[in-house]
């Protein structure tokens, strides 16, 4: 039995050897002009982006909260409000039924939401997880309404509504958006990423298709369905010409249609009117920041096959 010598370990090993004593760190490499350059180039495009993104929503929040004593149009310009103030949102509502229009807003956008995620996800299952003759084509169909405007096909859509007597009414404004397919899509692509695995085991526990669907294979793409319920919601928020053809009354209009009386009642206060954007735009950034964490992870589901 022979031992080793520790004069003869190298430096190098016997500092790794050594209990309870750190790694070294690796240094980190030093960036060259070029990298610098690359790096310098990199955030400024993501400054501008952001800029360009979310500077107008400043400016009109900003604009919003201006009172009598700020200027819209001052040079230079300035964001943060000198003279503060929630009035000119006070006089949004005593210009035009604010609440109405919201709650008939967030009927037509709930109903278009839950629409969505279900009659999408049954029709995304169909598409991916059975085989019938027709199915490509069917596929083909739903890819290729993506591509067609909806200016092309609303006067037939509006002839149909008022056959069915849906004129003026929140279900004709439903109606159009009850599902897309883009939401048939993206359910059909999630689906797909799931392994068949999960349909063979729930087939010999005696699962019905539908059982399948609901129990098994929708429960494992809530991220997708938080991806559909999200664009949907906004969709139906923010449409505008539809709503504007279809309903007559002002009782029934939803937001962004009655929000257009700011604009002849108050053409000369961009305050107010900028008040009225503001009341359209936060219930969206409220949505968004309550479902982000599905969003981001419904981001990724269906890119990858199991």
């Amino acid at each position: 039995m022979s031992i080793i010598d520790s004069t003869t370990v190298p430096a190098e090993a016997s500092a790794t050897i050594v209990p309870g004593k750190r790694r070294p760190r690796a240094r980190r490499r030093k960036l060259g002009p070029a990298g610098v350059a690359k790096r310098v180039v990199h955030y400024g495009l993501l400054i501008a982006v952001l800029l360009l993104l979310v500077g107008p929503f400043v400016f009109t929040l900003g604009t919003a909260l201006k009172g009598p004593g700020d200027s819209v149009f001052s040079y230079p310009p300035y964001f943060i409000p000198r003279d503060p103030t929630l009035d000119n949102f006070a006089k949004v509502a005593d210009v035009i039924p604010v609440w109405t229009f919201i709650g008939n807003s967030v009927i037509v956008a709930t109903v278009s939401t839950a629409t969505n995620i279900l009659f999408g996800s049954m029709a995304g299952y169909v598409l991916a997880r059975l085989r019938f003759k027709g199915n490509t084509a069917a596929y083909l169909l739903f890819l290729g309404t993506l591509v067609i405007p909806f200016e092309v096909i609303f006067i037939s859509v509006f002839l149909t509504t008022r056959q069915l007597g849906l004129v003026d009414t929140l279900a004709g404004v439903i109606l159009p958006s009850a599902v897309s397919g883009f939401s048939i899509l993206l359910f059909r692509s999630a689906f797909l990423s799931l392994p068949k695995a999960i349909d063979e085991a729930a087939v010999l526990d005696g699962a019905s298709e539908f059982q399948r669907y609901w129990r098994v294979s929708l429960p494992q793409v809530k991220g997708t369905a938080a991806v559909v319920g999200i664009f949907s919601f906004m969709f139906a928020w923010d449409d505008f010409l539809w709503p504007q053809i279809v309903l007559t009354s002002q009782e029934n209009y939803t937001l962004t249609v009655g929000l257009q009386f700011l604009s002849g009642a108050f053409a000369g206060d961009d305050k107010v009117v900028a008040a009225g954007t503001m009341i359209a735009v936060i219930p969206l950034i409220i949505a968004f920041f309550f479902a982000q964490k599905w969003f981001f992870r419904g981001a990724g589901e269906g890119a990858v096959k199991g």
